[in-house]
């Protein structure tokens, strides 16, 4: 959504083109191919472990945190391995969000028409709420050393990375909408709170 909102802003007369088709199917197959790798990868090297623990997982879903948390045998290799794969999946996707977000903010601040620069601003604002919402309890999730992991603290993070974006999602977009806005405001007028 950042390259699209980059292209439409920045690249306006270059959109069509920058956005074709192929553009768009290629970032999908790239994002999905390398999140199923690094899922793939930690689910065929957490499998097999030992397990000498509890069997009671305290967590939401079976994420590797609980289970590693789970294991009696020496883990630091694939914790290494997985946070190197983490970088990869969490923070390149941040650079290249913030790079086209920042990019956006040169071109707004270079028109003079406040009108536009507002509606640029209102679009892009609306995305990078749901989106910081997301990589910051990712990061603060997956980003961590495993003698750090809380059951506790994954449970309520992975909460917020996963349900709170979606929920936020569409009440987001929706108040950019007018009509929505209005039927919202002639709700809350008929509950006078004075």
């Amino acid at each position: 959504m950042s390259y699209d909102r980059f292209a439409a802003i920045c690249k306006p007369l270059r959109y069509p083109i920058l956005m074709r088709r192929s553009v768009c199917c290629i970032m999908s197959v790239a994002t999905w191919f390398w999140s199923t790798v690094q899922a793939l990868t930690c689910s065929l090297y957490v499998l097999p472990l030992p397990y000498c623990k509890s069997n009671v997982i305290i967590h939401y879903a079976c994420d590797y945190p609980a289970l590693i948390q789970l294991s009696c045998s020496d883990n630091s290799d694939f914790e290494r391995t997985v946070y190197a794969g983490n970088f990869l999946v969490l923070l390149i996707p941040i650079s290249v969000i913030l790079a086209s977000y920042i990019a956006i903010l040169v071109q707004v601040v270079r028109v003079q028409s406040s009108q536009r620069s507002h509606k640029a601003l209102g679009t892009c604002m609306s995305h990078l709420c749901v989106v910081g919402i997301f990589y910051i309890t990712s990061l603060a999730t997956y980003m961590k050393p495993a003698s750090t992991y809380s059951p506790q603290e994954a449970m309520i993070s992975t909460l917020f990375f996963t349900v709170v974006p979606a929920m936020t999602n569409p009440f987001i977009y929706s108040l950019r909408n007018r009509d929505v806005l209005e039927a919202l405001k002639k709700t809350f007028g008929k509950f006078n709170l004075h």
